[in-house]
């Protein structure tokens, strides 16, 4: 009963945020205004500038700031009890996530749709323009490899998820020519793909796809194979590919969802689910080399509760894709509630049904309740082995270990939340082989879309560099979206903790520090918005402050800790860059913050010829 009761209660009070304080923010602050011009009318030009409506956009902007963040963040924060988690998830997504997503994207539709780190230049300082762009180059560099990594792992895990991942590429491009080119009905086409997707997710149970062996390791020729898929993507108008795949997706990620909360909703009223059973609230014997929960959990869990990546999406394409100022409400804020909702999901996915299909390591007995959330969180240090079955010593003569918080591994904890989602979907009467197949292709799905727009994203950035410092050839579509390739490749290609081609498990570590910290900077960004125009800023500020502070101070504990002990070169170098230009950004907006208020910043010059004559109706206020 637990379990429901804190679903039930995490839903309601997300539901209740969107409809006060969430309307307050759309009203009072924002004052957002059906009439008022937007991006995608005003530089119209039907490739990333398109007038789309907000049920798609809310279908594109939710599946691409979801990724595998809200799964794999509270997968392994609730390391430390399932409460903390939960309170950061609810609290978060409603003060502080929904808060920056609607705010990034706010700014973005009152500046053409130029990303956040573009409009820093003009609202904080010009050297503020080319820090931020910096600092969001370092972050999509780190997503593009672990989230190809992820989606990689994924089909090398699962490969009865690979059919209905790739089949959803053409059957997303019909619609969008049905729709856009002939003016054809959304509705009917979009729930025939959906059960097109269904199919080839019972297909793919029947026929899973794996790679020949010969053609060496999987997880480089997946991770290929999707950089190509990103390049191709990322450079197609947004209404081919983008728009209609993130549509069909949204559904097929809405439904997995729908089933697991019903199968949760069966299965915890039956009694087969018992929370304060399953897992501590608060976890007490935690291995020695676990991290403190304070910073530490805020970094953890970023997507489930607050993301700096959410900010890039906002204002990098769906404010490209607004056609009517007053949508941002629905899907800014709104899809930041829902990403929390599936936190809160994932979070009870791993506890409460921790308890089935859980094996001991060392017996490979089948553990249940509170034992098999201590065998699958609360890993034993263990002597690490080489080759030969040697101990392998560390340099001062001491036995290297392995295990603790070392062990919690990033496909693992993905594995965790299929599983127990699918134990729930179980529930329902879903063969466990078809429900961990439909988990894994929602999985999968949140990922791709993620990559393909962080791509798109990284296009954007490096363009806007190679204006900024004005080198020619990076202003280009095509140049710049091969050197977000490339660079994003060749870190996830580099061998790693797991063997050649998973060098974005090196990175791992910093995402989640990089990416707050880039949340913390976009709420500067927002912070001098509204100080500009004598607006209240408390309800920003504080959760700056909070995003600035907590990811700094981890990022700090590591390069102190970790990176620098064990010399990790890499790690060091990307961390201590993306602090400098942190702090010299903060900098930057201390020396203009006593004269920024009440005095706005430099227009946008005006627009060209052109363009004006773009600006027609076609609004769905």
């Amino acid at each position: 009963m637990l379990t429901l009761l804190i679903a039930a209660g995490s839903f309601l009070a997300f539901i209740v945020a969107y409809h006060t304080y969430g309307k307050w923010l759309a009203k009072k602050i924002f004052a957002l205004d059906a009439s008022a011009d937007v991006p995608s009318q005003q530089l119209r030009d039907d490739v990333d500038f398109v007038p789309t409506r907000k049920e798609v956009i809310f279908g594109h902007h939710f599946t691409s700031i979801a990724g595998t963040g809200p799964i794999v963040g509270p997968a392994i924060a609730v390391f430390w009890g399932w409460l903390p988690a939960l309170l950061w998830v609810v609290f978060g997504s409603i003060f502080i996530g929904a808060v920056h997503d609607f705010g990034a994207l706010v700014i973005s539709l009152r500046n053409r749709g130029q990303t956040i780190g573009e409009v820093a230049g003009r609202i904080i300082a010009p050297r503020a323009k080319v820090l931020f762009l910096l600092v969001l180059f370092f972050a999509l560099t780190i997503v593009l490899a672990i989230f190809g990594l992820v989606i990689a792992s994924i089909f090398k895990l699962y490969p009865e998820s690979v059919l209905s991942v790739w089949i959803a590429m053409p059957v997303a491009v019909a619609i969008g020519f049905w729709v856009f080119r002939f003016g054809g009905g959304l509705l009917g086409p979009s729930l025939l793909a959906l059960g097109v997707l269904y199919c080839a997710v019972y297909l793919g149970t029947i026929y899973p796809i794996t790679l020949p062996a010969s053609w060496g390791n999987p997880i480089i020729i997946w991770t290929a194979i999707l950089l190509v898929y990103c390049f191709i993507a990322s450079v197609l108008p947004v209404w081919v590919l983008l728009q209609p795949r993130d549509f069909i997706n949204s559904h097929q990620l809405l439904m997995a969802m729908g089933l697991v909360v019903v199968g949760l909703i069966v299965a915890g009223s039956t009694g087969q689910l018992d929370l304060a059973a399953s897992a501590p609230a608060i976890a007490r014997d935690l291995p020695p080399d676990a991290p403190l929960i304070w910073p530490f959990l805020f970094i953890t869990i970023a997507c489930g509760a607050c993301s700096g990546f959410h900010c890039l999406v906002a204002s990098g394409t769906t404010s490209k894709q607004i056609a009517c100022e007053t949508d941002a409400h629905y899907v800014g804020y709104g899809s930041m509630l829902l990403e929390g909702a599936l936190a809160v999901v994932v979070i009870l996915a791993c506890c409460a049904g921790v308890g089935m299909g859980v094996p001991d390591p060392s017996t490979g007995e089948m553990l249940a309740g509170r034992d098999a959330w201590e065998s699958r969180y609360q890993a034993k240090i263990l002597p690490k082995l080489d080759a030969q079955g040697l101990p392998v010593l560390k340099a001062d003569g001491s036995p290297a270990t392995i295990g603790g918080w070392h062990n919690h591994r990033l496909p693992q904890k993905v594995g965790a939340f299929v599983e127990g989602a699918a134990n729930f979907l179980s529930a329902l009467g879903i063969p466990l082989k078809l429900g961990t197949a439909i988990i894994a292709v929602l999985v999968a799905s949140f990922a791709a879309t993620t990559l393909d727009t962080a791509t798109r994203l990284q296009r954007y950035v490096i363009q806007e560099l190679g204006a900024t410092l004005h080198i020619g050839p990076l202003r280009g579509k095509y140049i710049a979206t091969m050197v977000a390739v490339v660079t994003g490749g060749a870190i996830a290609m580099v061998p790693g903790p797991a063997g050649p081609g998973s060098g974005g498990l090196i990175l791992w570590p910093l995402f989640g520090a990089t990416n707050q910290l880039l949340a913390g900077l976009a709420f500067l960004v927002l912070v001098f918005f509204l100080l500009r125009r004598n607006l209240p800023i408390w309800f920003a500020a504080l959760p700056m402050v909070l995003m600035l502070v907590m990811p700094g101070w981890a990022m700090i504990h590591q390069i102190q800790n970790d990176f620098l002990p064990n010399r990790n070169w890499l790690l060091l170098g990307f961390s201590s860059i993306i602090l400098v230009l942190q702090v010299w950004m903060v900098a930057e907006a201390l020396v203009i913050w006593p004269k920024a208020r009440g005095v706005l910043e430099e227009d946008l010059p005006p627009l060209p010829a052109q363009a004006e004559t773009q600006m027609t109706g076609g609004r769905s206020c």
